[in-house]
């Protein structure tokens, strides 16, 4: 794609939830969007030839250094190759990652292999999503508060990639030798430019850009779009979509959107959740009062014989349909919170069988994305939902899908996507929500077809 043709931007997201989170953004504001899961072939980048944000979903996330060097310069290249001015590497917006698993600093070195751009704007945080960066330190939201990241209840405590340091530049340090440097909120309010300048001259390549509200974020987006020949490579959250919309409004490259409608009532979906946030223990304890049945998947399965898995999967396949038939909404989950029992019980199984964390998660995620394949082809239920970043994006190569487009906005993040496939799930309507995102009643909210509130 070339000329008037281009899309603005093309992502690569580390996690399912996050990309469909950047595509959310951009269609919303009006700008015709899709989410492949892989690399497309030409007859289906065709098929969606009016969009001008383009974006590839992974699992990077979950992997290593090693995964990385092998799975990532292909379909960034891909992506490097449809023109956009900027090609943006997604990551979550607490900006999971450790120097062995889900490495930001491995990724962005090797983006910048590939688009030669002198530095690379980090920008991580999102305030419509309550994500907030200010002087280098990130802090996230709760249902009930906001916390400084290394003392966020959730991410301090990351069973895989724990948060112990809020300075996201420092944070990075243990997984790149790339040179950072910061752009402030005093900056981002006076002269972000001379900034900009002074710190590329000093040899920095990582930019760290601070995001607080509507003034700063706006101000990110316009440094970056107007700096896009150099800094046509970015990192960063959805934060990067709604800063560089929010300038695109503001000079008028993009129009104010029409209202997003809601996609109408389904009177029963699937649900399958791999999560172990406490928000989504309470959506959890929400569904099962109002016309859900929460059936509970055995998580230590997955770090025992490959036999036992088979038949937690084909126990809950079971009882799924027959919930079904009464007319429920069947909701499959590994958990139903940080600290309940069954967690206890997956560790001990994870020493009993010696298997690494980042094994049994694939496995638990590829098990409930089985299972609701299997519910879905069986019952002919059309609407469906995946909850847990790393669940979705193992559970969704279950599906054999190619594309997702949004359809109705729920929350920030979580919109509801129609699905494209050549399988039996071609036109699915589904949903992924990452574990901390999203009200008590979200899945309530998808039954009911999404839509503003």
């Amino acid at each position: 794609m070339t000329g008037s043709q281009a899309p603005w931007v093309t992502w690569f997201g580390d996690d399912f939830t996050g990309s469909a989170a950047v595509m959310e953004v951009l269609a919303f504001a009006g700008l015709p969007s899709v989410l492949f899961t892989d690399i497309p072939s030409s007859g289906t980048l065709a098929r969606f030839a009016d969009c001008r944000g383009i974006g590839i979903a992974s699992t990077a996330r979950s992997h290593g250094p090693g995964w990385m060097e092998a799975n990532l310069p292909a379909p960034l290249r891909f992506l490097h190759g449809l023109g956009a001015p900027i090609l943006h590497y997604k990551i979550c917006s607490t900006l999971d990652s450790a120097p062995e698993t889900g490495s930001i600093g491995k990724a962005i070195e090797i983006g910048l292999g590939i688009r030669q751009a002198a530095a690379v704007p980090l920008l991580t945080a999102a305030p419509a999503i309550r994500r907030y960066q200010a002087f280098g330190n990130l802090f996230a939201a709760t249902l009930d508060a906001v916390h400084r990241l290394d003392r966020h209840p959730v991410m301090a405590h990351h069973p895989v990639t724990p948060m112990a340091e809020a300075d996201l530049l420092q944070h990075l340090s243990a997984q790149t030798d790339l040179r950072g440097g910061l752009i402030d909120l005093e900056a981002l309010n006076g002269d972000p430019q001379t900034c900009l300048i002074r710190l590329v001259k000093e040899g920095a390549r990582i930019l760290s850009l601070d995001n607080m509200d509507v003034v700063s974020e706006l101000a990110a987006g316009k440094l970056i779009w107007e700096n896009r020949d150099m800094l046509s490579f970015v990192a960063g959250s959805q934060g990067v979509e709604y800063a560089l919309v929010r300038h695109w409004q503001e000079c008028g490259m993009l129009p104010p959107p029409p209202k997003a409608q809601g996609a109408g009532r389904a009177d029963r979906i699937v649900a399958v959740s791999g999560s172990v946030s406490p928000v989504t223990a309470r959506q959890l304890n929400w569904a099962g009062r109002h016309g859900f049945t929460l059936l509970a998947f055995d998580a230590s399965a997955a770090c025992a014989d490959p036999h036992l898995l088979a038949a937690e999967e084909a126990r809950l396949i079971e009882a799924a349909v027959e919930a079904a038939e009464h007319g429920a909404s069947p909701l499959v989950h590994s958990a139903s919170g940080h600290d309940g029992p069954e967690i206890e019980r997956f560790r001990a199984a994870l020493i009993r069988g010696g298997i690494d964390p980042e094994t049994a998660n694939r496995r638990i995620g590829e098990a409930l994305g089985r299972i609701l394949d299997a519910v879905l082809q069986r019952t002919g239920i059309r609407r469906a939902v995946i909850s847990g970043g790393d669940t979705s994006g193992h559970g969704m190569r279950q599906l054999r899908l190619s594309a997702l487009v949004a359809k109705a906005p729920t929350i920030p993040g979580a919109a509801l996507c129609t699905a494209y496939g050549d399988g039996p799930h071609d036109g699915l309507e589904i949903a992924l929500k990452g574990g901390q995102m999203g009200s008590e009643d979200y899945f309530g909210w998808i039954r009911d077809g999404g839509g503003e509130r």
